[in-house]
């Protein structure tokens, strides 16, 4: 698959909690630290190699941002490395922290 779908807050929710997705945040490591999805994996330039190395194909992966631009950059980039479901997260963060504000972690 050298392409990925968009999906809301709510799917992305549901392919975390039943499907037991991976998702990896692009933001900053500042914003990250900020808050984050549970769970969420800070992906960027110094760890990509290592990650798409040791990262399990066939596992659903959802890329998260602030918005959703730049996750969809992202998200073909990595369906182009073998990822078998890429999901980009519509509304990024952002959207995430205002549709799911119990569902938040800081470091």
């Amino acid at each position: 698959m050298d392409t990925y779908r968009c999906i809301n807050a709510a799917q992305a929710a549901e392919l975390i909690d039943n499907k037991n997705a991976v998702v990896v945040d692009i933001r900053d490591s500042h914003s990250f630290a900020q808050g984050h999805i549970p769970a969420s994996f800070n992906l960027n330039n110094e760890n990509l190699h290592d990650f798409v190395q040791n990262a399990d194909l066939d596992t659903p992966l959802i890329v998260c941002c602030y918005h959703g631009i730049s996750s969809q950059s992202a998200a073909v980039y990595l369906a182009g490395q073998g990822f078998d479901t890429v999901y980009s997260l519509d509304g990024g963060f952002e959207l995430w922290h205002m549709t799911w504000p119990d569902r938040r972690e800081a470091n």
